[in-house]
């Protein structure tokens, strides 16, 4: 028993979007748990929402070896390519994660979890709590043009991202006395003009970026990160342009939120040279969970009490 609960306090764990960069999470837990903290409540936002979910139903430590096992082709094998409403349909991600991992309602999991989605036609903060798990995760995690947006009670659902990156107010809202947060987003505004002006054409392990990847499979030529094909070399991508602006927006929403909503512990996994969709660097993003961690455990350690 943590200090903690015999002090009757209830540990919440919100954890933040971020993409690829999300399987830090799993770190984090694993790095919590090792020091014997275990939080009583779980909320999620996108990828957060995913690594949540997978906690709160049991499975971190299978969500964490597949993660680990991850290679840019299996990546590419979970992407089903739209031209409507999103890159990704998702489909084919999420009946992936229904069968392996999350598969369950609400009301069945281990730990209580909510997860947070944005409406699209309100502009609305959605919090899911009921109902299928993996339909509230795939619709926390639909980042507007990549993945297409999920209709749940009527409403069009997309990232929660949008409106709550970091959940802090959901855990005080489900009772957490003590919230340790997970932010995403420190380094990342300004990561893809810090080298020349532009991001390199190729990811930090040589491998080409994952836009190209995927382009290349349905035979279309394209660069996600260099100069622009038309020979604009101090220019970045598209894809580039979009994802920079979409950090640059959570960044000063999570900011705005945590400014009014703080938690009493923040972690800020150092994460800002994994790219959006590298989910095949999970070994990397999950060791700087763990860093992260480490690095918070006197405040972490001070406020349940253990210092």
């Amino acid at each position: 028993m943590t200090a903690a609960r015999s002090k009757g306090l209830r540990i919440g764990l919100a954890l933040g979007s971020g993409s690829a960069r999300g399987w830090a999470h799993l770190g984090v837990l694993r790095a919590l748990s090792a020091d014997g903290i275990a939080p009583d409540l779980i909320c999620g936002c996108s990828i957060g929402a995913l690594v949540g979910a997978a906690a709160a139903a049991g499975d971190l430590d299978k969500l964490g070896a597949w993660v680990e096992s991850l290679g840019w082709q299996d990546v590419l094998s979970l992407l089903d390519v739209s031209l409507r409403s999103g890159l990704i349909r998702g489909g084919r991600l999420m009946e992936f994660f229904s069968s392996n991992f999350t598969d369950t309602s609400f009301d069945d999991l281990d730990l209580p979890f909510a997860c947070v989605a944005t409406d699209l036609l309100t502009g609305r903060e959605v919090w899911l709590r009921e109902g299928s798990v993996a339909d509230a995760v795939r619709a926390s995690i639909a980042l507007p043009g990549l993945l297409t947006p999920v209709v749940r009670d009527g409403r069009l659902l997309v990232d929660g991202g949008l409106v709550n990156p970091v959940p802090v107010s959901l855990c005080r809202a489900l009772g957490a006395d003590v919230v340790i947060a997970v932010d995403l987003g420190s380094q990342l505004i300004g990561r893809a003009w810090r080298h020349a002006g532009v991001e390199p054409a190729e990811a930090d392990d040589g491998e080409p970026g994952w836009i190209g990847r995927l382009l290349a499979r349905f035979g279309v030529a394209g660069d996600d990160r260099g100069a622009s094909a038309s020979g604009e070399e101090n220019l970045p991508s598209l894809v580039s342009v979009m994802s920079t602006s979409v950090n640059i927006m959570q960044v000063r929403i999570a900011r705005s939120r945590l400014a009014g909503e703080p938690a009493d512990v923040l972690l800020s996994p150092r994460v800002g040279q994994i790219g959006m969709m590298d989910y095949h660097r999970g070994s990397e993003a999950i060791a700087e969970g763990e860093a992260a961690v480490q690095r918070m455990l006197p405040a972490i350690r001070f406020a349940l009490g253990r210092s």
